[in-house]
């Protein structure tokens, strides 16, 4: 069997029983079109003399899914890359930390599920891979339309026209009426007793003749 499809062969069987010692992050990312994303797995053992290869998922993980081989590192014999990938976009490497993959100029097609492994004898690990997803735009939430309320104009009260006289002319014409009727009955009281003195007098005289 050809190393590259037993390889192949080999992410297939680890990706189905789930075996990783691994910490690859992020679990998920987003990036823009032409952007540099850095992809790590990292373990708790000394990493940096470790064989490390790259895999790529295109299509979500299903039983009909296959992987890309896109790369891998060695110390002593440097960087292997797959066939047809694009090797001025790809650089891995490894340090004491973890190991790193460098995807430079990324395209909506670099979008899937990246993976990192190593091949033991007999063992395999395997990270739980990172989904990337490249756009030409982020997407971007629509604003929530208030309402605009409508201003309410304030009125102002308006003056009702008051029917018949004011009240000062009322109240003064009852004050001058009531005047005149004073001076009327003044007047009446008045002749009344000169009319009686005048028949007192002519009484007294008839009286004394």
């Amino acid at each position: 069997m050809q190393p590259r499809l037993w390889l192949l062969l080999a992410a297939q069987l680890a990706a189905l029983h789930g075996g990783s010692a691994f910490q690859q992050t992020p679990g998920f990312t987003v990036a823009l079109t032409h952007q540099v994303v850095t992809l790590s797995c990292k373990t708790t053992t000394s990493s940096s003399q470790v064989r490390v290869f790259w895999l790529r998922q295109p299509q979500p993980p299903s039983e009909h899914s296959w992987y890309q081989f896109l790369a891998s590192w060695y110390p002593q014999k440097g960087t292997t890359y797959g066939e047809a990938v694009a090797k001025e976009k790809l650089t891995p490497f490894s340090n004491a930390t973890g190991h790193f993959l460098n995807l430079t100029s990324v395209r909506p097609e670099d979008s899937g599920v990246y993976f990192c492994m190593t091949v033991g004898a007999p063992e395999l690990t395997f990270g739980k891979g990172t989904r990337l997803s490249v756009v030409d735009a982020l997407p971007t939430t629509a604003k929530p339309t208030s309402k605009s309320v409508p201003k309410k104009n304030c009125q102002r009260p308006k003056l009702t026209a008051q029917k018949g006289l004011p009240c000062g002319i009322v109240t003064l014409s009852l004050l001058v009426a009531g005047i005149l009727v004073l001076l009327v009955s003044l007047g009446v009281a008045v002749h009344l007793y000169c009319l009686q003195r005048r028949t007192r007098l002519r009484f007294i005289k008839q009286f004394y003749k």
